[in-house]
């Protein structure tokens, strides 16, 4: 049977080869094992990454536990996972692939049970919680730096992918990879994601702000501090180092209200020339509907009897508005077109089409910035989004000819759709829609014995 001693002496000479036969040093990393900082209650293992043939980056494989965890003592345990190591590596350096082989239990398992028996009371012991505790250490001081920076964030993106919206997903990949490219190109002697640093990603963030804004930066630093959370999930880096640095302040973006001469020279130019990207703008400005809410409705959405529409907000379950008869009017025949079809795409009304949702949003924004944009001379915040923003503010200021201020804002809540009174009041206190009456009275107060105003 193997001792503490020999078991040493095999890693130091299989780690010795090992450092000249760079042809298999490209291809897998040395097994190592993760013991849970000495916690009994979690499972330890082993673990290691080999290079994957289609991809041909270094992938972290699945760990391998053995009969490890039925041992109840940290000496034992480590033993144990020790002996797994070496007969891992060892199949490694001959050869073995874990991608199309199909022999790792039978072979793991006869070279274990050649190595060690089942009883606890033959594994070979370390002498005492001192060395265990040096010896774990020097394990787990690199959790899998063997998983390079881009190899560990791709990963990420494939778990993403399955459980983000389309919308959500193109926004997180393209940071990741504009941050992998920044890494190869400023810290390219960073290799392996364990190696990143809180220092490291305030650079990059740091970057992304001198290059653009405050809020991209926070984007850029939500979507790394996602990453580095099922990094730690996944028990390849040991914190989500990004979590720690903060968000900076920014001010929201402002959509600017047009005003009653604008929205109506836009509105009769539009009925004219591009009456189609009209209809899709009075959706938004009659319903009070986003832009990509507006953009996933389909044909069979729309119930003309009932005078609804269904629709999937920005948030939350599907829900059913009412259409204004305003817009009823403007709709033209809906009853040959098929119920799944888009209501609005680029080929046209009632059309199928493979066209992503971001993509359909984005050919509407542009279709009205090269019709009216130029033609009006509007500036960056006048945009499509702006209707909404217009027609809330002319709703409730009607409202309040009639209602007092919070039974207009309650009337108004259930027309738009706000979830809260909260937000409704935060949308209009920001676009400056509630003003106060004139308070030329308070102000005109006459002093005694002088005549003069105060």
């Amino acid at each position: 049977m193997l001792n503490f001693n020999t078991l040493i002496q095999n890693e130091y000479e299989s780690a010795y080869e090992n450092a000249y036969d760079l042809s298999l040093k490209k291809q897998f990393s040395k097994p190592k094992i993760y013991t849970a900082k000495g916690d009994l209650s979690k499972r330890w293992y082993v673990y290691f990454s080999y290079r994957n043939p289609d991809t041909g980056r270094l992938k972290r494989q699945n760990p391998f536990y053995g009969n490890a965890n039925t041992y109840k003592t940290k000496e034992e345990r480590m033993a144990v996972l020790t002996i797994y190591k070496n007969i891992i590596y060892k199949y490694l350096r001959k050869g073995y692939s874990p991608y199309g082989d199909t022999l790792e239990k039978t072979v793991l398992d006869t070279s274990f049970e050649q190595h060690v028996s089942q009883k606890p009371a033959d594994v070979p012991l370390v002498e005492n919680e001192d060395e265990l505790k040096a010896r774990t250490e020097m394990e787990t001081t690199d959790v899998f730096k063997g998983e390079t920076v881009q190899g560990a964030l791709e990963s990420v993106l494939e778990t993403k992918e399955r459980r983000l919206r389309q919308s959500s997903i193109r926004s997180f990949k393209s940071h990741l990879n504009v941050f992998i490219d920044w890494m190869d190109k400023e810290r390219c002697n960073i290799k392996y994601i364990s190696d990143v640093d809180r220092k490291t990603i305030h650079a990059f963030l740091d970057n992304i702000h001198a290059q653009s804004s405050a809020r991209n930066r926070n984007n850029y630093r939500a979507s790394l501090s996602s990453a580095f959370e099922t990094l730690v999930e996944r028990e390849v880096v040991h914190s989500n180092i990004v979590k720690q640095i903060k968000k900076l302040k920014t001010r929201p973006k402002q959509h600017a209200r047009y005003s009653a001469e604008q929205q109506g020279a836009i509105f009769k130019f539009l009925k004219k020339e591009d009456p189609y990207i009209l209809l899709y703008i009075k959706f938004m400005a009659y319903t009070f509907m986003r832009p990509l809410e507006v953009c996933r409705l389909m044909v069979g959405d729309v119930d003309l009897e009932k005078k609804t529409l269904s629709f999937k907000p920005k948030n939350g379950s599907r829900k059913t508005k009412i259409i204004p008869e305003i817009l009823i009017k403007q709709l033209p025949d809906l009853s040959d077109m098929e119920s799944e079809a888009f209501l609005f795409t680029a080929e046209g009304m009632g059309k199928f089409t493979k066209t992503k949702l971001e993509n359909r949003r984005s050919y509407f924004t542009n279709r009205f910035k090269k019709r009216v944009k130029g033609r009006f001379e509007l500036d960056l915040e006048h945009t499509m989004y702006s209707f909404r923003h217009t027609f809330i503010t002319k709703l409730y200021r009607e409202l309040r000819k009639t209602y007092s201020p919070f039974e207009a804002k309650s009337r108004l809540m259930h027309i738009t759709g706000h979830t809260s009174m909260k937000a409704l009041e935060a949308y209009l206190r920001d676009n400056d829609v509630e003003l106060p009456e004139d308070y030329s009275d308070m102000l005109n107060i006459q002093n005694k014995g002088n005549g003069e105003y105060r």
